[in-house]
C-alpha cells in the first residue's frame, strides 16, 4: 500500500520543483484527468483496506477512467457544452466518498492498537 502513496508524493514534488506550464488548451484535460486518476487511487487504497484489491481491475479502472474523462471533456469542447462537467461531478463525488471510508479504515486500525 505504501507504494501508490510514494509514488504520489514523487509526483507532487517533481510537479513542484519544476517549472513546467501546461498550455491553456489543454488545461481542462488535465484537470479531469488527474480527478480521474486520483479517483482511482483512493479506489485502489480502499479496495486495499477492504481486502478486494485486484492489481487488473486497478489499472484497467485507470486508464479506462482517464480515457473516458478526456474523450468527455473532447466531445463537450467540440459540441460546445461543458461536457467535462459531468466527469468532474461523478468523480468528485466517488472521490470523497473513498477518503471518507479509507478515513474510517485507518481510526478502526488505530482503535486496535
Amino acid at each position: 500500500m505504501w507504494v501508490p502513496l510514494l509514488f504520489l508524493l514523487v509526483g507532487v514534488g517533481l510537479g513542484l520543483l519544476t517549472d513546467f506550464s501546461i498550455p491553456q488548451l489543454y488545461s481542462n484535460y488535465l484537470s479531469i484527468a488527474t480527478l480521474a486518476a486520483m479517483d482511482t487511487l483512493f479506489g485502489g487504497i480502499r479496495a486495499h483496506y477492504e481486502k478486494k484489491f485486484d492489481q487488473r481491475v486497478f489499472l484497467s479502472g485507470f486508464f479506462f477512467n482517464i480515457s473516458l474523462a478526456v474523450v468527455l471533456t473532447f466531445i463537450g469542447q467540440q459540441l460546445g457544452v461543458d461536457l467535462y462537467l459531468a466527469a468532474i461531478f461523478a468523480f468528485g463525488l466517488r472521490l470523497f466518498k473513498n477518503i471518507s471510508i479509507i478515513r474510517r479504515h485507518v481510526f478502526k486500525l488505530q482503535s486496535k492498537k
